[in-house]
């Protein structure tokens, strides 16, 4: 399956799912990166990988233009990893349930406009929960707000600021997001917790297809 990642930062989702592509066994191809910024660090580890990359401004023909670039490289799934910018409406209907996100915490809590980043960290000192984590979410016209994929809760530690929090919930971004963007290689859709269950429960068991792609079957 070939993939796209949008990324507008350092890259670090990025070069985990690289690394996980490189494996003989993977069902994905990394073929495109985009970033609306042309100084991200996603690029340069893109160009390091010898993947194709582009940079996208804001000036009223992204939408077409994205559309366009997907078009051109064959794209058949989009992968959002640490995109600061909102996806337009045209692009989201246009890869519908092939659109995946990863976020800072265990949605829906500390999600929407606004919440990236130190923010979302933040924020989750500043409430005393005691547990944060990763969500993967397929991307709709909203913030933060498409079905939930799959979450992986980590601890919030007493003496945590948001630098130690995201460090932390970091590192689980690096294993969750390339384990599902496999399992949606392999088995050709998201694969999906049980329908019954309450969104962003991180209770809820991980779905076979995920358990598989975090062993490597």
């Amino acid at each position: 399956m070939r993939v796209a990642v949008l990324a507008s930062g350092n890259g670090s989702n990025l070069q985990a799912l690289l690394d996980a592509a490189r494996e003989p066994s993977s069902p994905a191809v990394i073929a495109l990166v985009v970033s609306n910024k042309a100084t991200a660090g996603a690029l340069a580890r893109a160009a390091a990988a010898g993947v194709p990359t582009a940079v996208i401004a804001e000036d009223g023909q992204d939408a077409a233009r994205l559309l366009a670039l997907l078009a051109e490289h064959a794209i058949e799934l989009v992968v959002l990893a640490g995109y600061l910018k909102k996806v337009p409406d045209d692009v989201v209907r246009s890869f519908r349930g092939r659109m995946l996100n990863v976020h800072p915490a265990l949605l829906p809590a500390f999600g929407g406009a606004g919440m990236y980043g130190r923010r979302v960290h933040e924020a989750v000192l500043k409430s005393g929960a005691h547990v944060s984590g990763a969500t993967v979410h397929l991307v709709d016209e909203q913030y933060d707000h498409g079905a939930i994929v799959a979450q992986w809760p980590v601890p919030v530690r007493s003496d945590d600021t948001a630098e130690t929090l995201a460090a932390r919930v970091l590192a689980v971004e690096h294993r969750l997001l390339p384990a599902v963007v496999l399992a949606f290689a392999r088995f050709g859709a998201a694969p999906r917790a049980d329908a019954a269950a309450a969104p962003g429960d991180p209770s809820v068991p991980l779905p076979h297809s995920l358990d598989d792609a975090l062993a490597g079957r």
